[in-house]
């Protein structure tokens, strides 16, 4: 990366902010994207707050010193963990002109505009579950249409997908055993937040076991690249940090022989990566 050229930084613990960098590239064709996955630490579901932020920061910093302006947290532990303190302690320290954004905040307000009963489901990983971010951020930027959020924790659903395990006996069981945990919770949930970057990978899978077709499934992907649309068109001063090449690159802290071949699965083409440690 030539130091005349910032991309927008894309930031997850493993291979789910994938998902997310699809969309973007979709939604933003003429943006210059990096992606950092930090496969070789993966997961980041279990691991305490402390651990979370430590890492995420290491990430954020590496993107920045590639020439990154903006960063996108394109990971649910992250954003819920981590994100924070690193917009309020963090930023301020390191510059003035840089960005670092969630994934979490963009999903939270299409839920809160969509619902109607005012039920919200949302399923995810154990850390993200732990952390409440999604009750607490429903609260506070639904302006009372949000009633009840009823969380459920799938441990087993990125295990399932970076296994390539899709579609299997054993991978059915669990996405039916989750979304009926969630829904015997909570029957009257009309709007489901796919709260990990990993899911939409079992959007197949997901809609067969709703309990009504009419509910409606959030993919963080398409909603999040709206957002950053939006973001950029309301920031000028950021979106002009940003260069328009079209590149999209590829960093893991992982062996790139391993990182290639899932990488290339997300993103429905062929990727090349280089090996970074953080």
């Amino acid at each position: 990366m030539t130091s005349n050229v910032h991309p927008i930084g894309v930031f997850d613990s493993g291979y789910g902010g994938l998902t997310v960098l699809r969309e973007f590239v979709k939604t933003m064709p003429q943006y210059d994207f990096l992606y950092l996955g930090d496969n070789a630490r993966t997961p980041y579901g279990t691991r305490s707050f402390d651990v979370v932020y430590e890492y995420t920061l290491q990430a954020v910093n590496e993107l920045f010193n590639r020439g990154c302006q903006l960063v996108i947290l394109a990971c649910n532990t992250a954003s819920a963990k981590a994100l924070r303190t690193i917009q309020q302690r963090d930023l301020p320290l390191i510059s003035a002109e840089k960005r670092v954004l969630g994934v979490i905040r963009p999903s939270v307000e299409y839920a809160a505009k969509y619902t109607r009963s005012g039920h919200v489901g949302v399923l995810a990983t154990s850390g993200t579950v732990a952390s409440k971010s999604y009750p607490i951020e429903l609260e506070k930027w639904s302006e009372g249409r949000v009633k009840v959020t009823t969380q459920q924790a799938c441990p087993m659903w990125v295990p399932i997908v970076e296994n390539q395990e899709i579609g299997t006996t054993g991978a059915e069981y669990f996405v039916e055993r989750d979304m009926k945990r969630l829904f015997e919770q909570d029957p009257k949930i009309d709007t489901l937040i796919l709260g990990c970057t990993h899911y939409p990978l079992l959007i197949d899978s997901i809609r067969n076991y709703l309990p009504n077709r009419k509910v409606e499934v959030v993919e963080q992907g398409k909603i999040v690249a709206e957002s950053l649309v939006d973001y950029l068109y309301r920031h000028p001063e950021i979106d002009r940090n940003c260069t328009k090449g079209g590149m999209v690159d590829y960093l893991t802290t992982e062996q790139v022989e391993l990182f290639e071949p899932r990488a290339s699965l997300f993103m429905n083409k062929e990727v090349k990566a280089r090996k970074v440690h953080l």
